[in-house]
């Protein structure tokens, strides 16, 4: 066994274990920088796979942004925990299901010779100048430009859906309408008013 091979299973043990403890542990915070460790040990697993861009991404973005954020919406709020435990064993069997799925999709592609598929070509040695960013963006602009566009559009869609189902009309709410802004004249917001002249005592 090889350095590589230990550090993989190494990573893929830590990475397994920090995910179960992600939708076991009872503590949102901790759960939440067990997604953290999640997310590193993911890097280090696409590192070993030569993509470094998608490692320093997922760092950058997840663990840097994402997750930093989400641990303070999870710390400055009072979260009812008793009521997030709630409907758990309801949906446990479609969760369940769902991880079989998964499982047996993992197996399919990692024992493909024994189910007919074709084994992934071993990769071989760069040249000194190789970029995966440089080659990332050359697959992604040529030969899977339609399945980017189409993933674009869905993260589109999504978005405008989420604003739309977050949108409310509040009677309490005061909000301007530049329609009727624009249309207004001077007679409609100037009143004068004849008061009578006081004088001092």
């Amino acid at each position: 066994m090889i350095f590589q091979d230990i550090i993989f299973y190494t990573f893929s043990a830590i990475l397994i274990a920090s995910a179960l403890g992600v939708i076991t542990v009872r503590n949102p915070v901790n759960s939440a920088l067990l997604l953290v460790l999640s997310f590193v040990t993911c890097a280090g697993l696409w590192l070993l796979l030569e993509a470094e861009f998608l490692a320093i991404a997922l760092v950058l973005v997840y663990v840097g942004a994402v997750m930093v954020l989400f641990l303070f919406v999870v710390m400055m709020l009072d979260i009812n925990l008793d009521r997030l435990r709630e409907g758990f064993w309801k949906w446990f069997p479609f969760g369940a299901l769902i991880a079989l799925v998964m499982v047996v999709e993992i197996s399919m592609v990692l024992m493909g010779k024994y189910f007919g598929l074709e084994e992934m070509p071993i990769p071989r040695p760069h040249e000194a100048d190789y970029s995966n960013t440089r080659e990332l963006g050359r697959l992604i602009y040529t030969e899977y430009v339609y399945a980017f566009e189409l993933a674009a559009v869905l993260l589109l869609v999504a978005m405008v859906a989420a604003i739309a189902l977050t949108l409310r009309h509040r009677e309490d709410k005061k909000s301007t309408d530049p329609a009727k802004q624009v249309q207004v004249k001077k007679e409609d917001r100037l009143r004068m008013v004849s008061m009578q002249a006081e004088k001092k005592e």
